[in-house]
């Protein structure tokens, strides 16, 4: 069996990388180890990157489309790694996810319409609403020894108002839940009773942690299945957020034509040559390299966690049962969110997502990237420690 080296650190700067190469515009300096945009310092599997050469050799790139391997790869992916059973016409194309949600917003929601999103939660959920001219309705997660529990009770007043659509993460970005069946279901079970349709971002699915597992929110049920928008991609799995490539899941016929018909009324349904080449690669022959990436992750979440708790205990890990971000609960710091911020970018030289960009609940927290090798990963410590010595002085 291959093993994968995911120790190799690679120089990244100069690549048009929105992590390394816009760190001047996002945090006022350079002199920042970025560890913030969900994208993975890891050679992109060279399965993949071998399948993207071999194409481009052909020197023709003129318009494609997705052959049966692409939605065989991506069925075949789903039943083994999820046991999810999909047909292959359910599956639909959409640019990203975040592209993704906006269509399903456009799609099936008219101006006006009430969505419910559960922050602090990814905030391109908020722009999918509220520029698209739809009204966000918040149901705040609440922290309970150390884990998000949804507000059900909160969550049905809202659905008794008249919502529209929901928009959920699962798993969830950025307090790392991989939500439980009996989570998902209470979820359902109150959009179901009052006709809210389903939204589930789960292009973290396959990033579960050690001693955790992903429940696919529309396989819990036909019923469920058939309120529910499932959109996943390849993209965070094997690091091809470049490639531009997502898949939207829908079992409703009339609802996956509704969809359908947005994606090619904007002409956008076609994608691009490699990223589908990337993607049947990668679900394929990707099995051996993900078990070997979720136990280096996991190695690294350990390595924070223990860090923390010995050297820098004024900061508390959030321990991430899903995805390659950790949040960080540094409110024992005793720093107002813009203070807090400066702290971390020109005291400790760490460029991380601040809390409160994740909406509701997410003051006094920061996100940061544990997809790197672990020398990057000890040096940020240490910048770390290096400036809380002096602040505590």
């Amino acid at each position: 069996m291959r093993i994968y080296n995911f120790d190799e650190v690679i120089e990244r700067s100069n690549t048009a990388s929105v992590k390394y190469d816009l760190r001047k515009m996002f945090f006022g300096t350079e002199e920042v180890i970025p560890m913030w945009v969900a994208d993975m310092d890891f050679k992109t599997p060279p399965f993949i990157l071998d399948s993207i050469k071999e194409r481009a050799e052909h020197h023709v790139l003129g318009y494609s489309f997705r052959p049966p391997e692409y939605y065989n790869a991506i069925v075949n992916w789903l039943q083994r790694h999820h046991n999810w059973i999909i047909k292959s016409e359910w599956i639909c194309f959409s640019p990203g996810i975040v592209p993704a949600l906006n269509l399903a917003v456009l799609a099936f929601t008219k101006p006006g319409d009430r969505i419910i999103v559960q922050p602090p939660v990814y905030f391109p959920f908020f722009s999918a609403v509220s520029s698209n001219n739809r009204v966000l309705s918040y149901n705040q997660l609440q922290m309970v020894t150390d884990r998000y529990q949804m507000d059900y009770k909160g969550l049905e007043k809202l659905c008794m108002k008249g919502a529209a659509m929901i928009i959920i993460s699962n798993p969830h970005n950025p307090g790392g839940n991989a939500w439980r069946e009996d989570e998902l279901e209470h979820l359902a079970d109150i959009c179901l009773k009052y006709d809210v349709l389903m939204v589930s971002d789960e292009i973290h699915a396959d990033l579960v942690n050690v001693g955790y597992k992903h429940t696919v929110l529309a396989s819990l049920s036909n019923a469920i299945a058939k309120k529910t928008i499932t959109m996943t991609s390849a993209s965070k799995t094997f690091n091809l957020a470049a490639l531009s490539t997502a898949s939207v899941i829908i079992s409703d016929n009339k609802l996956r034509k509704t969809f359908n018909n947005v994606v090619q009324n904007l002409h956008i349904d076609m994608g691009n040559v490699f990223g589908t080449l990337a993607t049947i690669a990668a679900y394929n022959q990707g099995d051996k390299w993900l078990e070997q990436l979720i136990q280096y992750i996991d190695g690294n979440i350990n390595i924070l966690d223990q860090t923390l708790k010995s050297d820098i205990p004024e900061i508390k890990m959030i321990r991430p049962e899903a995805t390659y971000m950790a949040w960080l609960d540094c409110s024992m710091l005793d720093m107002d969110d813009k203070a807090l911020n400066n702290f971390f970018i020109k005291e400790a030289g760490l460029g991380l997502n601040p809390g409160i960009q994740f909406g509701k609940g997410g003051s006094s927290y920061m996100r940061t990237n544990l997809a790197c090798p672990k020398s990057i990963l000890e040096k940020a410590l240490g910048q770390l420690k290096t400036a809380l010595e002096k602040y505590r002085k």
